[in-house]
């Protein structure tokens, strides 16, 4: 187990790299391609610098969402090559052009700026054109993505153009428009070729896209998995995926509280008998969302799961330890997110109960929640 910490760990996120590495090598298998792992957002919030150094040979470039990411990988030592995944601000360009990134092409002018800036650096900078089949993001969208385009984007002498992409914004929701989107994406790459413009990779499967769409993984060299690295499987399809985090705090205090003795802000819970009541390390600024208040959350406590009683808080949750089977102790662990003994409490679980995606969940975990490599 590998952490920094010096003081008593009240919150910390246990994340296991060899089911991180599992994970990524059945992206890979899956793709019978090249894979771009995402590490964006600290990794999903399992920690964008270790994540890195346990994928680094798996993955074939990284994913990330702007310059301070990639510096963050590129400046522990991980050489793999990483893809700014969005637009560069204008002061952001010239920085990514000469550290080696490749950025994204959404738009002519955007191209030529960025030709310019690698001509004045006596560089190539390294590109992906992105197209916009549906996401309506970024790219370019399909009716300007002309044979008249492609053959501009080929044209520009200081830029070498690495990938064409796309992005799946409902694979998991909307399986026609996905199928006519991979269709669509497929045109636009039979425009690119077709017009002097021949990239490395072409890519466009997101987990979803990748776990679900047989057609999307033939077509392209490059896959993009992000959520199904860290364990979670968006599509009710089987999948080899294992779990990489468990998100654990402790007992602060136990309490017997009176029947009828509200709980937390607004009184939203009263109690109706003689309840033990842990106080838990951990709350809403922790990342642990407010929104699961009321709507039968729960944490595991020796194996067993304990209700959340009343509203979260900042800094503390209340939850109910009367029926476990053995009593409670200040300074037991309570997994928040994750298994113990035969219970699990997964992403997708408290995502649904926050009325929120697992995504939102494993990034909306806080600073103060130490993260500790397994």
């Amino acid at each position: 187990m590998n952490t920094s910490h010096s003081l008593p760990l009240r919150s910390w996120a246990e994340v296991d790299l060899e089911a991180l590495v599992h994970n990524a090598v059945f992206a890979r298998e899956l793709a019978q391609s090249d894979i771009m792992a995402v590490v964006k957002a600290n990794a999903y919030g399992h920690g964008a610098v270790e994540v890195a150094k346990a994928l680094k040979d798996i993955a074939s470039i990284f994913g990330v969402a702007n310059l301070k990411e990639a510096h963050e990988i590129r400046d522990c030592g991980v050489n793999t090559p990483i893809l700014i995944l969005s637009a560069c601000l204008p002061e952001e360009a010239e920085i990514a052009i000469s550290r080696g990134y490749q950025v994204t092409i959404n738009s002519l002018s955007e191209a030529e700026e960025i030709n310019r800036l690698a001509f004045i650096l006596e560089t190539k900078a390294i590109a992906h054109i992105v197209l916009d089949t549906g996401m309506g993001r970024m790219g370019f969208i399909q009716e300007r993505w002309t044979a008249d385009t492609a053959q501009k984007l080929a044209s520009y002498p200081n830029i070498m153009w690495e990938g064409i992409g796309s992005h799946l914004p409902a694979p998991d929701e909307d399986e026609n428009f996905t199928h006519q989107q991979i269709r669509d994406f497929q045109l636009g790459v039979t425009v690119a070729l077709s017009n002097g413009l021949n990239p490395h990779w072409i890519h466009l499967t997101n987990s979803a896209g990748l776990i679900g769409y047989k057609e999307a993984r033939e077509f392209c060299q490059l896959a993009r998995p992000g959520l199904m690295l860290y364990g979670i499987n968006p599509l009710p399809i089987e999948a080899d995926l294992r779990p990489t985090l468990t998100w654990k705090t402790r007992i602060a205090m136990i309490r017997e509280l009176p029947a009828n003795h509200s709980i937390s802000y607004g009184r939203t819970f009263i109690t109706q008998r003689s309840t033990l009541v842990a106080t838990l390390a951990c709350g809403y600024a922790d990342g642990y969302p407010r929104q699961v208040s009321g709507k039968g959350a729960a944490v595991l406590i020796q194996g067993q799961r304990c209700p959340l009683l009343g509203k979260v808080t900042m800094d503390q949750i209340m939850v109910d330890v009367t029926d476990l089977k053995k009593p409670a102790s200040v300074g037991d662990e309570a997994i928040l997110l994750g298994c113990q003994g035969d219970e699990e409490i997964s992403a997708t679980e408290l995502a649904e109960k926050a009325g929120t995606i697992s995504w939102h969940i494993f990034t909306g975990i806080g600073e103060r929640v130490e993260r500790v490599y397994i």
